[in-house]
């Protein structure tokens, strides 16, 4: 995995934050999940991530943390930084369909 990041965080605030949305983050749940842009995704997400230490464009380290999600339709996994998720709201498989 790559050790560069194009945000890092430092401060002790952003740190709770991205804190707070790896808890809520459930190993092998599904979730709906907002991006700061404004959009949703449905997703399973394989393992809860872990805060790591990266570098920024400038080599400044910092902390982020790389998210894995599988589209629960499609089986198609992507990677996400958490710093870009805005809210996680998890969900009981009885709660959400899985197919149309």
């Amino acid at each position: 995995m790559t050790r560069l990041a194009d945000r890092v965080y430092r401060d002790p605030a952003d740190l709770r934050r991205l804190t707070a949305l790896v808890e809520q983050l459930p190993d092998e749940g599904l979730v709906d999940l907002q991006l700061i842009d404004g959009s949703w995704r449905a997703a399973v997400v394989t393992t809860r991530p872990s805060l790591q230490t990266f570098l920024d464009r400038d080599g400044r380290e910092g902390i982020n943390a790389v998210l894995r999600i599988d589209d629960p339709r499609t089986g198609r996994s992507d990677y996400l930084w958490v710093d870009e998720l805005a809210q996680v709201r998890p969900l009981h498989s009885s709660h959400r369909r899985f197919t149309d």
